[in-house]
């Protein structure tokens, strides 16, 4: 080849490589925590399309500024990777934004005035939802259908408390669905009677909740649009850029209609019910399929309830109801737990089941080894959803399995308000053992279990490196002994959760060549009080490299 052509031929890619190299956005003077242990940290970040170009520092940053490039002056303040939220009920969340909000009413009496302030304003239109917290009254008696028959002749009501494992429903909606005195409990249920009547109270726990659900109509496609709207915006505004949820398949639908429409303001992947695994291998779906912006493979299902409502299934009684020791949920008792969990694997697919009970997280790891030992390997990546009471042989064996403690730390400082009363104080030892799963070298992933907890991954953060209960009652962290650092929680919200669904090759950390999923807080929290998380703000949130919430916007 002459010179002339090897001239000709190189200026054919030379504009191009110096364009590749011209950054659409550039952010500079900034505090990063990149997550990345190659490089922690830096002051700036070159984002090109989706992508990050490069990180260092500001001066670095100047060779990918032309003349079409904005630059964004972080004047200081901290910015991180975006937060993955690895366990939502997010189209719940956005329905609840919609709905009557119980969660922080303080008697019976407030409960049932709000609950009667939404049927007189929507007369025999459903009232769901409502997220409702017992243990805030005086006595932490459980609501009636007494307290709200009087207010909503003929309304249903079906409100539920705030862990979504059970509801209180009114004598109209007891009527509808053909519960009286009369009828047996579900295997995984529990109908809550009076004791010196036998009628139902109106209480249903876990799977007798299935005799209403029945019966409540099904929200149009516009309906779900707007409820997703609205849960997106609240993401936005917490700096939550990756979404694993609990979804259904009308929720994958909505979600791919906001794509297509450009709405989409959070990355999904979604876990379906585990009882349709063959409706995924069938199609030859194996985890993790999809894009950037959608993806399935996971499969979930339920070992037990929870622990307010008394039904996580645990070794001992409880000290508060000694006459049980919470609900094994109908799939273990009928072996389709097991059946359903050995054929999904040898799918492809991922399992992701809840446990809270330490019998509960027991059953699921035994689950796990009888699987690994009867299919060929893989890098399955099993996950326990929650894995918030743990006997202590079991903590190993998260380790030794490769088991995703998939938990949400919020919920340790909430309900550690009462969790002793339930349970007692020595089990109470290894609940939400954040430090104890690291210790013992398994995977921590985080997130807010929303509804259930706030949506706010600094709360979660908080809360996972103070333990100071709700109450007050706990200045110093409720069991201490638990708390992780700050640089570990935000570990769990980025890294982690990308990790636990095989995506930390494109997220989770400020890292060139991954998604420029990246956000700004109102203050340093790997610098400040750790007390004073709880009232830091995000001021940014990117994702894909473009700015979708500011705290200024309206």
């Amino acid at each position: 080849m002459n010179a002339k052509l090897s001239v000709f031929i190189l200026s054919l890619f030379l504009p191009s490589l110096c364009h590749s190299q011209i950054a659409d956005l550039v952010f500079v003077n900034g505090n990063l925590w990149t997550v990345d242990a190659n490089r922690p940290t830096g002051e700036g970040v070159a984002v090109l399309g989706d992508k990050i170009l490069a990180v260092g520092t500001t001066s670095e940053m100047k060779k990918y500024v032309g003349s079409a490039t904005k630059v964004i002056d972080l004047k200081g303040r901290r910015m991180l990777p975006g937060f993955i939220d690895n366990h939502t009920h997010f189209m719940t969340g956005g329905f609840q934004l919609q709905s009557v909000d119980l969660r922080f009413t303080k008697s019976e009496k407030e409960f049932a005035a709000m609950i009667g302030e939404r049927a007189a304003k929507r007369p025999g239109k459903w009232i769901t939802g409502g997220d409702w917290d017992h243990d805030n009254w005086p006595g932490g008696n459980l609501p009636t259908k007494e307290l709200v028959d009087v207010l909503t002749p003929q309304t249903p009501v079906f409100v539920n408390r705030y862990d979504g494992h059970m509801a209180l429903a009114n004598s109209y909606v007891l009527k509808l669905a053909g519960i009286d005195k009369n009828t047996p409990d579900p295997q995984g249920g529990t109908i809550v009677r009076d004791k010196n009547t036998g009628e139902a109270t109106g209480v249903l726990k876990d799977a007798a909740m299935s005799f209403v659900y029945r019966h409540v109509p099904d929200p149009s496609t516009e309906e779900m649009m707007e409820a997703a709207r609205l849960a997106l915006a609240e993401a936005r505004k917490y700096g939550v850029t990756s979404i694993q949820d609990v979804s259904s398949a009308a929720d994958v639908r909505v979600y791919q209609m906001l794509r297509d429409r450009g709405d989409l303001t959070a990355r999904f992947h979604c876990r379906l019910p585990l009882s349709q695994w063959e409706h995924l291998a069938a199609l030859g779906i194996r985890v993790p399929f999809g894009d950037h912006s959608i993806r399935v493979g996971s499969m979930k299902e339920f070992v037990d309830g929870s622990l307010g409502s008394s039904t996580a299934l645990f070794y001992e009684p409880y000290t508060s109801d000694p006459a049980t020791k919470g609900l094994a949920m109908d799939v273990v008792g009928d072996g389709s737990l097991a059946r359903w969990g050995k054929a999904a694997d040898l799918a492809g697919l991922q399992l992701s089941i809840h446990a809270i009970g330490d019998s509960g997280n027991s059953i699921a790891l035994d689950l796990f080894e009888s699987i690994a030992k009867l299919n060929p390997a893989w890098d399955r990546r099993f996950r326990i959803e929650h894995a918030q009471h743990i006997a202590p042989k079991d903590f190993k064996r998260f380790a030794s399995l490769g088991v995703i403690a998939s938990v949400q730390p919020y919920h340790a400082i909430d309900d550690g308000r009462w969790a002793e009363k339930r349970i007692g104080h020595e089990r109470c030892k290894t609940t939400y053992p954040f430090r104890s799963f690291l210790d013992q070298g398994a995977t921590l992933s985080f997130g807010s279990d929303w509804t259930v907890g706030p949506l706010n991954p600094l709360l979660g953060v908080y809360a996972a490196v103070t333990r100071r209960t709700t109450d007050g009652a706990n200045p110093n962290g409720w069991f201490p002994e638990q708390k992780i650092t700050v640089q570990e929680a935000i570990k769990a919200y980025t890294m982690s959760n990308a990790y636990a669904v095989f995506e930390e090759q494109e997220k989770g950390s400020i890292t060139p060549g991954k998604l420029a999923d990246l956000i700004v807080l109102s203050d340093d929290i790997l610098a400040m009080d750790p007390a004073k998380i709880e009232s830091v703000n995000v001021e940014m949130t990117v994702l894909g490299g473009k700015v979708v919430y500011t705290a200024n916007q309206r």
